[in-house]
């Protein structure tokens, strides 16, 4: 058990020495995406970026406000930094520039691009409905309320805030000529030139107010689940020329490199949504007939409250589906009490609970969740190394860096998410509410159900994963699960009745 300790921690802190000193990586080959994982475990974790943003995962809310952005028309006489990174076209910003109307002050620290190449011009991060575009831009900001710097907010769970920018060929774009005509100064890795600041909000589309948005990661290494995504619905364009300067003119190799490597195809495949649901600002048009309204923060919080201090006998067969965001007007046709009382009751006990703070405290028993008790620096990794040796130690499975920091952060980024109303509850999330409260008979038996019920999601996503989006929890995505016979009627299909003993 002592080496088991010792390599645990050797792993781990080798693991953060790689991201600390920028272990080595690309886009394809030995060191490419699907090799990331094994120096930075964030990018084989959760809740990243990008994501192919599908109808079914639409959720109108109808309190999103339009993107203000501040101070972004800049003047000639401020100089910007243009550079050539290795992995993209960097451009630096400074700190007046900020996006308004968000929780906090997001300050901008630099975008950047990620583009295809001239075989093949499809190189945008984000895809839409399968669609991707010829390139994207990111305008990347920190929330500079909580976070003195970048560096400090980075791997915080409100640590960033991206607007995400479509890019497709068309016509001359004479916003993008403002540095575009200084490429040739940054054709090599870690070249730098200074341009004049120019007018940044006209690289953004011209409406702001229609856009997706979701919680996500930094697309590249070391990937830390800690973006709150803006992807504008309108794209832009570029000219063909323009977009060859880039597919072209410049390399991710050192100037005094042997062999030159073109800089291009710079952008990751679409990750798994994870539970995830995509908010959008706006509800008109083609193909978002009949996009569900996203459920309130309030419900939520009251459904988190019942699962934590609620009756669990309560939650058996149809009472449990009451509790959940979608699709709670089904009922089975062997309901036990009217759904009407039934939801009074549970709304009368969570505002019992919001009013008893004792009651809450005594529940939560020392255990985190979500901004109801959730750490804001639980993504950070001082914070994490306890949990993920903790995880490690009790699977005595020391290799498995990666699951075990995967297990120990989706429950608590799922729940976040789900309270800010921008995800499905999933099943280890709500095992993970569970296990706050003490262990009642009651609790054990809604455990043992969920833990079927998951087993069982397994067995079922193997035999239909080539038609229907799996997510790395062994959660199908919710809006194409298969329906069983007799689960018909039922909302969420892995919430099948329970049997309780009296």
């Amino acid at each position: 058990m002592h080496f088991l300790s010792f390599t645990s921690i050797v792993l781990l802190q080798l693991t953060f020495l790689g991201v600390l000193h920028g272990a080595k990586w690309t886009y394809t080959g030995p060191e490419g995406e699907n090799h990331w994982s094994e120096h930075y475990p964030y990018c084989g974790g959760a809740f990243q970026s990008p994501i192919n943003i599908k109808s079914e995962l639409l959720r109108f809310d109808p309190t999103l406000r339009p993107i203000e952005v501040q101070n972004y028309n800049l003047s000639p006489k401020e100089q910007l930094t243009l550079g050539n990174n290795g992995h993209s076209v960097q451009i630096s910003l400074p700190s007046k520039m900020y996006i308004s109307g968000l929780p906090q002050r997001y300050t901008a620290a630099q975008l950047h691009f990620h583009w295809g190449s001239s075989s093949r011009p499809t190189g945008s991060e984000h895809m839409v409905n399968n669609k991707q575009y010829a390139a994207e831009m990111h305008v990347v900001h920190f929330n500079s309320d909580k976070y003195p710097n970048m560096s400090m907010a980075v791997d915080k769970s409100d640590g960033l805030a991206v607007l995400g920018v479509l890019i497709e060929i068309g016509e001359f774009n004479p916003a993008f000529e403002q540095f575009l005509k200084f490429i040739n100064g940054i054709k090599y890795r870690d070249q730098k030139v200074q341009v004049p600041g120019f007018n940044i909000r006209a690289l953004l589309p011209a409406r702001l107010d229609e856009y997706y948005r979701y919680d996500g990661s930094l697309t590249t290494p070391p990937c830390y689940p800690s973006v709150l995504w803006t992807i504008f619905r309108n794209h832009i364009t570029i000219s063909r020329k323009q977009f060859l300067s880039l597919a072209t003119a410049l390399y991710s190799s050192h100037a005094q490199d042997s062999v030159p490597v073109p800089l291009n195809g710079n952008y990751r495949k679409p990750q798994p949504a994870d539970s995830r649901v995509v908010l959008v600002s706006f509800k008109e048009g083609r193909g978002l007939h009949g996009i569900p309204t996203v459920t309130s923060s309030l419900v939520r919080k009251q459904i988190v409250q019942q699962l934590l201090v609620g009756d669990l006998a309560d939650l058996a067969d149809e009472g449990l589906y009451q509790l959940l965001p979608r699709g709670s007007e089904k009922i089975h046709a062997g309901k036990k009490k009217d759904l009407k009382n039934q939801q009074s009751e549970t709304l009368a006990k969570s505002k019992q609970q919001t009013l008893n703070p004792s009651l809450w405290k005594k529940s939560q028993t020392n255990r985190s969740v979500g901004k109801l008790g959730l750490a804001e620096d639980a993504l950070c990794y001082v914070s994490l190394e306890q949990r993920v040796f903790h995880q490690l130690k009790q699977s005595h499975a020391e290799t498995q860096l990666v699951q075990a920091l995967r297990d120990a952060v989706f429950p608590d980024l799922n729940l976040k998410s789900y309270l800010d109303c921008k995800s499905d509850l999933a099943l280890p999330a709500i095992r993970h509410i569970l296990r706050g409260r003490p262990p009642t008979d009651e609790a054990k038996e809604l455990d043992r159900s969920l833990t079927k019920a998951l087993m069982n999601q397994k067995k079922t996503s193997t035999t239909i994963k080539q038609s229907v989006p799996v997510t790395k929890y062994g959660g199908l995505s919710p809006a194409t699960v298969p329906r069983k016979p007799h689960s018909q009627g039922y909302p969420h299909p892995w919430l099948l009745p329970m049997e309780w003993e009296d």
